[in-house]
């Protein structure tokens, strides 16, 4: 497949370029060793119309035989959002906000532990993502109480799924949750006030905060906002440590302006560099609106920007840029693509397909199975 094929193939699968560009991995790619021929990730997705089309399951990639195919699918009640991988080769997803499941599935991608929010007195529902402890025996979830829309953390049983603790998030509408080296959990506050049907309400009064919380009793440790208060934070990553093993937060935003034009040409990213919160690329390349982000090279991170079509990559090292790695449809779901030789590679959910980026590997795309759109998110297992 010579340059111009592979550019018309992009175009018939809804997938643009990625950079630097290559053909389909029929072969393996120079640098990469035979294990990273194939990834397999735990991912949740819509096939069909209907009800009974939303599922989670196993996505298996195959780069050597350029296919993609569904290992295994676990049929939901509604759709799911946020998954966490388990030591066992397990993971564990929660419906989107306002979810009302929680499930975890076996290494084989069955249900093996399913948990109803109505079975829980606190008349809450979770708000799409949950993480886990570093020694994988809790699970915290994001909540919110359906009465007051106060934000809450529950901390969960990594197998039975039932709650033992439970502490305020400090805010509303709490979205993803990670932990840090020190065991202490931060907490992405979207700040949005929720009416029936999920729809957004009183955004003059959103709200959005970052929040560190000590686990062992709820003790808010650290609040931080951004000076404009219509920039959503809700999702997260840590960086790569660099030489003097520091790491950044960084934060895909999404813009809730009214007028159309400030809210597209919004910045997207922020960064918590251990003192303050800031957005340190302002360049309207975004489109207003980040749906997932990752630990990208140099220390950085990879976002991916739904409506820009595109992946963009910002790096410390030159903080006021953010450059486009690809340019692919309705780009959404990222995970870490970590070769033996070269680390600090990204896969891109797109339209129709995934894309395989990594600044010194060649880049590489297989089709999806038919029919087959992938949720904002999903995780290597």
């Amino acid at each position: 497949m010579n340059k111009r094929e592979f550019l018309r193939w992009l175009g018939g699968a809804g997938l643009v370029s990625l950079a630097p560009l290559s053909g389909l991995a029929q072969t393996q790619p120079v640098g990469v060793s035979p294990a990273d021929t194939a990834t397999t990730l735990a991912a949740a997705w819509r096939q069909g119309t209907g009800a009974g089309s939303d599922f989670v399951g196993l996505l298996q990639l195959d780069w050597a035989q350029a296919q993609s195919r569904i290992k295994a699918a676990v049929a939901l009640p509604s759709r799911s959002h946020g998954l966490v991988a388990q030591a066992d080769g397990g993971f564990v997803a929660v419906a989107v906000r306002p979810g009302s499941w929680i499930v975890r599935c076996d290494a084989q991608g069955h249900a093996a532990q399913w948990l109803q929010m109505d079975s829980e007195p606190e008349g809450r529902t979770l708000d799409g993502h949950v993480c886990a402890s570093a020694d994988g025996q809790w699970l915290y979830t994001t909540e919110t109480n359906t009465r007051s829309g106060q934000g809450w953390i529950s901390v969960r049983d990594a197998r039975s799924l039932h709650k033992v603790a439970q502490w305020r998030t400090h805010g509303v509408e709490p979205h993803q949750a990670l932990l840090d080296a020190t065991g202490s959990l931060w907490v992405a506050n979207g700040g949005i006030y929720r009416a029936d049907g999920d729809k957004k309400r009183d955004l003059h009064l959103m709200d959005s905060s970052l929040v560190r919380i000590n686990l062992e009793n709820g003790e808010r440790l650290g609040q931080w906002r951004l000076k404009d208060q219509r920039l959503g934070i809700r999702h997260m990553a840590w960086s790569a440590p660099n030489s003097a093993g520091e790491v950044l937060l960084g934060i895909a935003l999404q813009n809730e302006h009214d007028d159309i034009a400030q809210r597209r040409s919004s910045p997207v990213l922020a960064v918590w560099d251990g003192k303050s919160l800031q957005t340190p690329a302002l360049a309207p390349v975004g489109g207003g609106y980040s749906g997932d982000i990752v630990a990208g090279p140099q220390g950085g991170f990879v976002l991916s920007c739904m409506r820009a079509n595109a992946a963009l990559q910002w790096s410390p090292a030159n903080p006021a840029e953010l450059n486009t790695v690809a340019m692919l449809q309705e780009v959404g779901a990222l995970a870490p693509w970590v070769s033996d030789v070269h680390p600090q590679g990204v896969l891109m959910a797109a339209a129709r397909g995934v894309g395989r980026w990594h600044p010194q590997v060649p880049a590489a795309m297989l089709k999806w199975p038919e029919g087959l759109v992938v949720d904002n998110h999903w995780v290597v297992v």
